[in-house]
């Protein structure tokens, strides 16, 4: 298997995590959610894409309407600041 250094730097930031929560990984997610709470960034949504909503007034896109072409999935419009 070729060595990868991006997954091999994941791997190392993942494992010195873990290491200063004591490997408890309700301590971990604690950590992630008072990150996420502080900086109001999007750090992790549990939302699946059939509940993410539409702009108000755009169309669903593959919908019969002429001028959905323009409209970015809703997938897209969530994930602002990863």
């Amino acid at each position: 298997m070729a060595r990868d250094p991006i997954m091999e730097e994941v791997r190392a930031i993942r494992e010195q995590l873990a290491a200063q929560f004591g490997f408890d990984i309700r301590a971990i997610v604690e950590d992630a959610r008072k990150r996420q709470e502080a900086s109001q960034a999007l750090v992790v949504s549990f939302e699946t894409p059939s509940q993410l909503q539409q702009p108000s007034g755009a169309p669903i896109a593959g919908s019969e309407s002429p001028n959905f072409a323009g409209a970015a999935p809703a997938a897209h419009q969530q994930v602002s600041a990863m």
